[in-house]
């Protein structure tokens, strides 16, 4: 009976001593990918080609009509999504996905001045954020960008009901933006989870300000901005994107910020800089 004993736990000993390895391997196989994706994305951003920038450049012919949309301020909002600093700081956890065009279309710049502009202007003003809980976590299936965000905690916050940790997070808001978000007048919705408003009150709180127009800022370019895109103009928004004031991810998998300039021109209603809404809104463009 001793021996038999023995045997049984040496080969629980084995097996565990297995199992304990194979974790180990998955573990080094995880965090050899993981530095080989950083590696990639940093050397991809880090000397970023101004020959490159020639691709966003709009036909000199386009086969497509140009709308004509006219603001008008009394139905005008300024959207902004997810400014925050996991997005937009070098600080933030997506910066080396997302930094190079962040810089180059000096996004944080345009949007102070696009805050400040329809602060002036009188319009309204609203933010779409990105926050992540606990729950978020344990999904049982994701997608690519979900299980990337997941996996550099982008966003996180420990709970729905709690600030705890929030305040300097990648999760808040940039520093920059506060003394325009935070005044008591800027709506912010609650969280969208994806990349479209279909599951926050963003489009709600539009319609019960007696929005019909929206001006459409911020990140990701190709993910959360095209998508808030079309569903506004799936629930009969007018949509005006503001292209050096959106930015997106710049990876082997491809240039997020030239896909999705390639689908505003199909299907937006306008497609301006921050010196043409600045002047639309009634202050004097940057000299």
């Amino acid at each position: 009976m001793t021996q038999r004993s023995n045997n049984m736990k040496q080969s629980s000993e084995l097996f565990k001593s297995r199992e304990h390895r194979c974790a180990v391997r998955s573990a080094r196989r995880w965090a050899t990918a993981l530095a080989i994706t950083v590696a990639s994305i940093t050397a991809a951003t880090a000397h970023p080609d101004p020959s490159n920038l020639a691709q966003y450049t709009d036909p000199a012919q386009p086969a497509m009509p140009i709308p004509k949309m006219t603001l008008d301020l009394q139905r005008t909002a300024l959207v902004v999504i997810d400014p925050q600093i996991d997005f937009m700081s070098p600080k933030g956890a997506a910066w080396s996905a997302v930094g190079e065009a962040v810089t180059e279309k000096r996004i944080v710049p345009n949007l102070i001045r696009l805050f400040e502009a329809s602060k002036m202007a009188g319009i309204v003003v609203a933010i779409s954020p990105h926050y992540y809980y606990p729950q978020d976590h344990r999904w049982k299936f994701q997608g690519p960008a979900e299980l990337f965000q997941h996996k550099i905690k982008i966003f996180d916050r420990p709970s729905p009901l709690s600030l705890e940790g929030f305040r300097g997070s990648g999760a808040d808001f940039m520093p920059e933006f506060k003394p325009y978000i935070e005044d008591g007048q800027t709506i912010i919705a609650s969280p969208h989870k994806l990349y479209g408003p279909q599951a926050n009150d963003l489009s709600l709180q539009l319609r019960k300000q007696g929005v019909t127009q929206v001006i459409l800022t911020g990140m990701l370019a190709n993910l959360c901005v095209e998508s808030h895109l079309r569903q506004f103009l799936e629930e009969g928004f007018e949509v005006a994107i503001v292209r050096d004031a959106v930015a997106g991810p710049k990876l082997p998998e491809g240039d997020g910020n030239l896909s999705a300039l390639i689908n505003f021109r199909y299907i937006a209603n306008a497609l301006w800089t921050t010196d043409e809404v600045v002047a639309k809104l009634g202050t004097p463009a940057a000299e």
